[in-house]
Parts: structure tokens; C-alpha cells; sequence
């Protein structure tokens, strides 16, 4: 893959020729987060999920209580329109001003009062009338806000497709942006015309603002019977019109760098390849990082053979031009659903006295990549190895896979006879019995008509919640989840494009007794540091199954054994303070606990543990107003309420 190993005398200088040009007075106007705010979905542009704020700490966090509750719009909706079902409270507000930004499930966007939690007002674009926007029902995840003197915006995209420009301090929609406040991202921009329902196209991250210019990506149905799909390119639009300024094909078309990585000229149908995860920017450098998920479909390529750029790479673009200044692509032919699944961190870190602009992007499957964030240089050398290749006779999967093995994974990483639970030699005997049922391999173990262990599996690894990186130590912490998919690929069965199609697969591994297959830990917390490159530690996230598999223990003559913390599957969201790490459990498990923890950032040790009323969905927040902290949290999965809960001290 010379492309990414080599970016090209000419393009490096063009790169330090931008730096070194961009406009002062620009940089001068980006407006530089306040300590005491919480401006952009990851806290600010460079996705850090971090906060100097102080007023928590270790010796107080056991005073948190509950300041206040909001409950979100969407109930009234549900209880006056039939037919219509709660989603995911996927949501991390912003905040701005004294005032909370945030989206509902069902796209209504609210402004709320961040000292007291009372509503200012509601704005309700009726998103919710197409019944179902996507194949996971209603959720989004945020907003974004944009401000020149007195001219305060918030953007949001909606599930039913249209970018919203609104007043920030009104709710109403900005006349002058597009049609009347409005743009219809199906059709502005897409080389292809949406066509099909609400589930095929939605979108559920926030834009990004950068440099007056606000970028959109979208999400889209991945798993397809049809081999053309909608693109996913992303745009940028000007925030005061919603003029559309430029379009990035995540599928080069013809005579656009990488359509060569597409063989069969399959770059002219397939889609997907969205940013369906958050973005991030460095707004001095005026760049944006994408990360960027699979080409239609998921988990079977036959129809795009080739490496096909961009899909499951980190592409680094200018915010202004939509031009492509380099990436990476970290997952080559992709046919796990190995998306990049979070915003990349942006952090500058110190390496053999070195100070070195970086940005950090997590995977599904459990690997910590890091370059710099100018160049697109690899920090620390990335190997192509060779891989298992598929044994299906119309697949044709990449030689090789990068790994950057400086850096040790955060997850495990395929399936072997080592991997599997031995609290007995009986015990083990018998999982060894299962597991050799199955394929399995390495990771990157292709997919098989015989049932095959993909570890970690399509959930992850690292999901939308992403990792937090602390600017003062170049320590990054990532939850992480180990949840095996044994997955099938069947010949086709009636109406597909697709010679070969994924088949069901189980949630979790079945070991003996009801014991999980795997050893423990299901769900983690891992800290790097990043100076190093090195782990500093990992500890379980949540009890998990912990006291069924003392019991099963127990019931095989095991009494004296405790497994400890075993972790959770729920997939969950970092949030960083000076002192502290918070995270949640997650609901997705059905053994995991409402309770939201504080860690100490350098041990790893649990200081701190509060039960709510829900699981923590959203990714955690916090921010100071009226001389007081809060730290807030999103609550509701597929019922009801949803709510944000602020925790501050007495």
C-alpha cells in the first residue's frame, strides 16, 4: 500500500506550506473553549471528553447528589402520536453560556437552564412522523453550536435527513440558512439521490463546526441485500447560508485518488462507507478527522473486491476546502463491520523529548492507532502482516493488515484454546469441546460457511462512546467490550445482490454449566500512556455476571472461589476531569447495574460508585455555572423516561 506509507514529497510540502500560511486573524477569531464549558460534543473540537474543572474530586465525589432532572419532550410526542416507540437517549449535551444544548431521541432539540434544569424552549421539526428513521429506531446523539458576535446558531441533524440551522437563544430556525432554516441532506450534494425510506438513510451524530463551515456525516442501513447503496460522503455548508462548499466521496469516483483500490469499476455502485461515528478538528490547523465505517455490505466483499479506500480509514481533510491532506486506512477489504467507531482524540503528546501533534483513533477491533495529526505520519511504526484468507470461493480478501505493535491492544484479539475459561480441568475439557465447534483464528479470521468466533465482534472492542485523553499527562483511557460473535456466511437465499450473506449469530458463547465460553473480562476500562506507549493499567467496568458464575462455581464444589468484577458488555462513554475518570456500566447487558463510577485516572481504583434510577447512555459531560460543578448524564434505552441527571455537590 505505497499510497499511505509514502504521502509524497510534494504533499508534505503542501502540508507545511498551509500550516505555515494559515490566516492569523482566523486563528485569532476560533473561539477558545472555556474551562468552565463543555462547547462541542467531546467537550470541544479535539474530542478530549476532558475538563480542568476541579471543584470534584476524590476527597468529595462521595457528596455527589442528584441537583436536578429533565425530562425530554419526546413524551409528550409518544403519548399523543400513536405507533411511534421510545428509542436509545444516546445524547451528550453541550453547554454554552449557562445554557445546555441537546437533541431528544425523536430530533426535537431543547435549550435547558444548566444551573436548575428548567426548559427555555423546544424546537420539534416533526422528525418523528417517518415512524421509524432508522433500522435502530429513534436516537440521536448531540448538537452543534456556532457563535460570530451576536449571532449564536445551533446546528442539528436530523433522523428523517435535514440539517437545521436555529437561533440559539430562540429555538426558531435561521431564515436565511438554507430553505427556511433547513437543508434535505438526501439529495444536496450526493452524487446519488437517496432513494428508499427513512431506514436506509438517517443521520444520529452531531455535525462539527470548523472554521465557519458546518460538516455533516450520515448514517446508513449496513446491512444491505442490494449492492447499491447510498454514498457516504460527507459535506460542508456554510454556517450563515447552508450553501453547500464542498463534498468528500468516501468512494473515489472516476479520476479521484484511491478509485483504483476499487476493481471491477465497483466504485460506480457500492455505498456506505458513511461517518456515522462523531468528528473531530483541530481548529488551528482548520483540519477535520473522519472516521470512516465499512462499503456496503458488512461482511461480504465479492462485489468490491479490492482494498477500497476510504472505507474503514481515518481521513484527514481541510475543514475550508474539503480537500484531502492524507489518511490511513487501518482495515483493508473490510469484512468484519470493523467501522471506526468513534471520534478520533486529538492530544499532543511528548515522545524522547519530542513534542508531537497527535491524534488517537480507537477500533471495533481493539486496536490503538496514533499519528500525527499534521502529516499523517505514524507515531510508531504500523506493520503490514499477512492474514488468514477467506475460504469462500467468490470472496477475495486483503494479503495483509496493518498493526502498529508498539502499541499493545486494548482488547483481546481472536480466538484461541488459550482464551477459554479453566477454573477446573473438567471445566476446561468441556469448553475446549465448544470452542472446537467452531472456526476461529487470529483476528481478521474471515468470516466461514462453518460457524466462526469473531473476537472482538461486530459491537466491539471500542463503540461510539470512544476514548478520553487527558492534555496535561498524554494519558488516553478507552472502555472497551469483549463480546465474541460466532457469525456464518450462507449462500444466497432468494432476492439478494450478494453471492454470500451473513447468518445469525449468537449474543454470547455458551460455556459449560451456563459459564460464559472466554475468560473474563467482558467489559473494560484500559489507560495508556501515551508518551510510552504503554499500558498503564485495565480493570473490569462493573460486577457483570459475577455472581452467577459464583454460583455455577459454587454448584461444582468450587465454594472458596470468587471470580471478582467481571465487567459488562454495556457499552459505554468516558468523561475526564483533572482528578477523576467517570463512566457507566451501559444497559446492553442484562446483568449490568444503573451505577455510575468515578476511577482514579492513575490506579484504575474504584473511588466512588452511585446507583440511578437508569443506565448511563450518553456519554458524560460536566462544566461549572454559578460557581458550582455539575457533571450530567443521559438516561433511557428503548423505554421511558429519558432523562438528563446533574450531579453536583451539596
Amino acid at each position: 500500500m505505497p499510497e499511505q506509507k509514502n504521502l509524497g514529497h510534494l504533499v508534505y510540502l503542501s502540508i507545511v506550506l498551509g500550516v505555515l500560511l494559515i490566516d492569523a486573524a482566523l486563528v485569532a477569531a476560533q473561539s477558545k473553549a472555556k474551562p468552565e464549558e463543555w462547547s462541542a460534543y467531546g467537550g470541544d473540537n479535539r474530542a478530549m471528553k476532558y475538563s480542568p474543572l476541579a471543584q470534584i474530586n476524590a476527597a468529595n465525589v462521595n457528596q455527589l447528589r442528584i441537583a436536578w432532572r429533565w425530562e425530554s419532550p419526546d413524551g409528550v410526542v409518544l403519548k399523543r402520536e400513536s405507533g411511534l416507540q421510545p428509542g436509545e437517549f444516546q445524547v451528550t449535551p453541550i453547554m454554552v453560556g449557562g445554557v445546555l444544548y441537546t437533541s431528544t431521541a425523536m430530533s426535537q432539540i431543547a435549550a435547558i437552564d444548566a444551573a436548575t434544569g428548567k426548559t427555555l424552549w423546544v424546537y420539534d421539526p416533526e422528525a418523528w412522523r417517518v415512524k421509524w428513521p432508522t433500522i435502530k429506531g429513534f436516537q440521536t446523539r448531540g448538537v452543534a453550536y456556532w457563535r460570530a458576535g451576536q449571532d449564536e446558531r445551533i446546528f442539528f441533524a436530523t433522523g428523517d435527513s435535514r440539517l437545521l440551522a436555529l437561533d440559539a437563544k430562540t429555538g426558531k430556525p435561521i431564515a436565511q440558512f438554507g430553505d427556511k432554516g433547513a437543508l434535505d441532506l438526501r439529495t444536496v450534494g450526493l452524487y446519488r439521490v437517496v432513494k428508499g425510506g427513512a431506514d436506509l438513510y438517517s443521520c444520529t451524530s452531531p455535525p462539527i463546526v470548523v472554521r465557519d463551515v458546518v460538516i455533516v456525516g450520515s448514517y446508513i442501513k449496513d446491512r444491505s441485500t442490494t449492492r447499491e447503496m447510498p454514498p457516504g460522503d460527507v459535506r460542508g455548508f456554510d454556517v450563515r447560508t447552508g450553501k453547500l462548499l464542498w463534498t468528500f466521496h468516501t468512494v473515489p469516483q472516476a479520476g479521484e485518488f484511491g478509485v483504483e483500490t476499487w476493481l471491477n469499476d465497483s466504485w460506480k455502485y457500492t455505498g456506505n462507507a458513511n461517518v456515522w461515528a462523531p468528528m473531530s478538528a483541530d481548529d488551528e490547523l482548520g483540519y477535520v478527522y473522519l472516521p470512516v465505517s465499512t462499503p456496503t455490505n458488512n461482511f461480504y466483499g465479492g462485489e468490491r473486491p479490492g482494498d477500497g479506500l476510504f472505507g474503514e480509514s481515518l481521513v484527514c481533510l481541510d475543514a475550508k476546502t474539503g480537500k484531502r491532506i492524507w489518511h490511513y486506512q487501518l482495515v483493508h477489504h473490510g469484512i468484519w463491520d470493523y467501522d471506526l467507531p468513534a471520534a478520533p482524540n486529538l492530544l499532543d503528546i511528548k515522545i524522547n523529548g519530542r513534542r508531537i501533534k497527535a491524534v488517537a483513533q480507537v477500533t471495533k477491533h481493539g486496536s490503538l492507532f496514533v499519528f500525527d495529526r499534521v502529516t499523517g505520519r505514524p507515531v510508531w511504526p504500523i506493520e503490514e502482516r499477512p492474514v488468514p484468507q477467506s475460504k469462500l470461493p467468490t470472496e477475495k480478501t486483503a494479503a495483509t493488515q496493518p498493526f502498529q505493535p508498539k502499541l499493545p491492544p486494548f482488547e483481546r484479539q481472536g480466538a484461541t484454546e488459550n482464551d477459554v475459561i479453566d477454573y477446573t480441568p473438567e471445566i476446561r475439557a468441556a469448553a475446549l469441546e465448544t470452542f472446537r465447534k467452531f472456526e476461529s483464528g487470529p483476528l481478521f479470521t474471515p468470516i466461514a460457511e462453518k460457524p466462526t468466533i469473531v473476537m472482538p465482534g461486530v459491537l466491539g472492542g471500542a463503540n461510539w462512546g470512544g476514548a478520553a485523553v487527558d492534555p496535561e499527562t498524554g494519558w488516553l483511557y478507552v472502555p472497551s467490550i469483549t463480546l465474541p460473535a460466532p457469525l456464518t456466511m450462507n449462500k444466497r437465499r432468494g432476492q439478494s445482490d450478494f453471492a454470500y450473506e451473513i447468518g445469525a449469530g449468537n449474543v454470547a458463547l455458551a460455556g459449560p454449566h451456563g459459564l460464559p465460553l472466554f475468560k473474563p473480562p467482558y467489559g473494560r476500562i484500559t489507560a495508556y500512556d501515551l508518551n510510552k506507549a504503554a499500558i498503564t493499567w485495565m480493570t473490569p467496568n462493573g460486577d457483570g455476571m459475577r455472581q452467577k458464575v459464583n454460583e455455577i462455581l459454587r454448584s461444582q464444589g468450587l465454594a472458596s472461589i470468587d471470580v471478582g468484577p467481571l465487567g459488562t458488555v454495556g457499552r459505554a462513554g468516558p468523561l475526564l476531569t483533572k482528578t477523576l475518570l467517570f463512566v457507566g456500566e451501559g444497559p446492553h447487558d442484562g446483568r449490568a447495574q444503573p451505577i455510575f463510577r468515578a476511577f482514579d485516572k492513575i490506579t484504575g481504583k474504584v473511588v466512588w460508585e452511585f446507583k440511578l434510577s437508569a443506565h448511563v447512555l450518553g456519554v458524560p459531560m460536566t462544566y461549572q455555572v454559578g460557581g458550582k460543578q455539575f457533571i450530567v448524564v443521559a438516561c433511557g434505552y428503548r423505554e421511558w423516561p429519558h432523562e438528563l441527571i446533574a450531579l453536583s455537590l451539596p
